[in-house]
């Protein structure tokens, strides 16, 4: 036995919940450690202190008289109470409710093919398919929603492709990102990024 497994027996041993070969193993580490047998002194000493008490027991109504003085807690206020004292919170709350409705509506709308983007004369569309041939170069961020895109030329910005595939040829070059969105969260996002960080159209 160590000297961390004997401090835990000793308050059982004191206790008298220690089971008589822990017991045991007990006084054969406190005849050989001194640290602990002076450890055990002092708690047996304190145990008997506090055994020799009298007894104390709180006059009657004490615990009443108590719980009277407390003080009382104030009664939890309705939402509409929260509401009338956060106004600029409830509006944004509720500004922001909209535009996720708005946004997931505008997703599960079935669109046609839709081009966004500057320099659109340089884009060849079949088949909801949008081409950028090798040669042709679109200034600004070009955004495909409801189609496979094609991109052999040059994109001086970001590639957007909304419910759609892209494919790009060794000949392209794409100077900004390119986003793939085929989910409503992703949609989402990219639509609270556009918000806050015009600069990047």
């Amino acid at each position: 036995m160590n000297c961390e497994e004997a401090l835990p027996l000793m308050h059982e041993y004191l206790d008298g919940s220690a089971e008589d070969l822990e017991a045991a193993q007990l006084k054969r580490h406190l005849l050989q450690c001194p640290e602990c047998n002076r450890i055990f002194r002092e708690l047996e000493m304190t145990d008997a202190l506090v055994k020799s008490c009298p007894k104390i027991s709180a006059p009657s109504g004490f615990t009443d008289r108590i719980m009277q003085n407390l003080p009382v807690r104030p009664k939890r206020q309705s939402w509409f109470g929260w509401v009338k004292r956060h106004p600029a919170v409830s509006v944004a709350s509720v500004f922001l409710l909209v535009m996720l409705g708005s946004f997931l509506s505008m997703w599960s709308q079935d669109q046609e093919l839709t081009v966004k983007g500057s320099n659109l004369d340089q884009l060849v569309i079949e088949n909801n398919t949008v081409y950028l041939p090798k040669g042709h170069r679109v200034q600004g961020n070009l955004m495909v929603r409801g189609g496979d895109v094609q991109v052999d030329g040059e994109i001086d910005g970001n590639l957007v492709v909304v419910d759609g595939k892209y494919h790009t040829a060794s000949t392209a070059n794409i100077s900004g990102k390119i986003y793939s969105i085929n989910l409503a969260a992703e949609w989402l996002v990219y639509q609270v990024k556009e918000i806050l960080s015009p600069a990047a159209q």
